[in-house]
């Protein structure tokens, strides 16, 4: 049934998938590093990584040999019983977190992570939850009510919850919004699905001064921003704060699919017994890969060079005509234009063989593997240089 062409397999797409992602302009078939290859046979250079997953670009090494030992000695336990894969990753997530009272719960997504803290903030005693406008959580029902961004939760209201969105970046709203019933403030470090936008330094720390004066807790959804992504194993880091739970997926896996909540301090003593499961959450293979990806990071230096690469990419796009802004951290970065034309620059960069996202009309968003050189960046620049002289307002 499936033949080799991009047209034949976008084709066969249309016919058997539901519409809920659109038509894609072209199929990958492999991978390798930074590169991937289309049904066509086209290169093209990843400056999306699977949007912030394929954290060491496609078919590394270490995690392919991880992966392939660890299926031919266990594929899946359930949650029924112990295996050592997931108490090693857990062990490794509770040192990166920097507190030894860390517990984690596996799950295979960001929304199913994001899912798990929302219960975890019922078990408070509280219902109300503060979240922010343009943040991104998740799509299914739980997730989709933390999630601020209307175009994607008004076709499905009503949602569960005391959800309140108060302005992103602005503590003095989230001051305003908090009460005695207020369970949980989830917040974004950097809010990369809005287009890569960041705080002001100092925002964060607000938030936890005011939650643990309030007694309540402090979410921080690291889905996009963890895993070394911004240059700390969790963006947090920089600003020196202790959250109550920390919510991770998309590059824990290096590419498998592979969520976590950790819960922090007293926040893990509230889920029980039979309160919460996944089927398939901490499965040997996926943990097997999170395990080689931790390695492979620290072995490369990724957190440094994530630092250095993306400051050098930032500086980079400054420099270009028609850029506005450029924003974000580390390997996560907003490129913003003067105009309405960041889905045309996606669709001219992905024709000249390199693979973004445009965030939204003004916005290109850039989510590169760690395995990224000056090379790669210097060929990407100088493409967007091109484009950006050829594309009309």
């Amino acid at each position: 049934m499936i033949n080799s062409g991009n047209a034949e397999l976008i084709a066969q797409w249309n016919d058997l998938m539901q519409r809920n992602y659109g038509s894609p302009r072209i199929a990958l078939v492999s991978g390798s590093g930074c590169e991937v290859v289309d049904a066509d046979g086209c290169t093209y250079t990843d400056f999306l990584g699977g949007i912030a997953t394929n954290v060491l670009g496609h078919a590394n090494p270490s995690v392919v040999t991880a992966v392939t030992r660890q299926i031919q000695e266990l594929g899946h336990v359930s949650n029924l019983y112990a295996h050592p894969k997931a108490l090693e990753l857990a062990a490794k997530l509770r040192q990166v977190s920097g507190d030894h009272s860390a517990r984690v719960f596996f799950c295979n997504s960001g929304t199913e992570a994001n899912e798990a803290a929302f219960k975890l903030s019922r078990l408070t005693g509280r219902t109300k939850i503060i979240a922010m406008q343009g943040a991104f959580h998740g799509r299914t029902m739980g997730a989709l009510a933390l999630t601020g961004q209307p175009s994607k939760s008004d076709p499905f209201r009503p949602l569960p919850g005391e959800v309140i969105h108060v302005p992103y970046g602005d503590s003095n709203a989230v001051a305003r919004a908090l009460d005695t019933n207020t369970a949980m403030v989830i917040v974004e470090p950097i809010q990369g699905e809005a287009g890569v936008v960041a705080p002001d330094p100092g925002y964060l720390v607000a938030l936890r001064e005011m939650t643990r004066d309030n007694g309540t807790l402090l979410a921080i959804d690291e889905v996009q921003t963890g895993m070394g992504r911004t240059g700390d194993w969790f963006a947090f880091q920089s600003e020196g704060i202790e959250p109550d739970v920390i919510t991770l997926a998309k590059g824990l896996g290096g590419g498998l699919p592979l969520g976590a909540m950790l819960a922090l301090g007293s926040a893990t003593d509230l889920l029980g017994p039979g309160s919460h499961g996944s089927t398939f959450g901490g499965n040997p293979v996926a943990c097997a890969a999170a395990l080689a990806t931790f390695a492979v990071i620290e072995s490369e230096s990724f957190l440094d060079s994530n630092t250095r690469l993306g400051a050098y990419l930032s500086d980079q796009l400054r420099m270009l005509d028609r850029v506005a802004e450029v924003r974000g951290r580390g390997l996560l970065i907003g490129i913003g234009f003067r105009g309405e034309i960041a889905h045309q620059i996606q669709k001219a960069l992905e024709e000249r063989g390199f693979l973004t996202n445009a965030a939204n009309a003004f916005t290109i968003r850039l989510a590169p593997p760690y395995v990224i050189t000056e090379g790669h960046i210097d060929n990407f620049v100088a493409a967007l240089r091109e484009i950006l002289k050829e594309v009309a307002l």
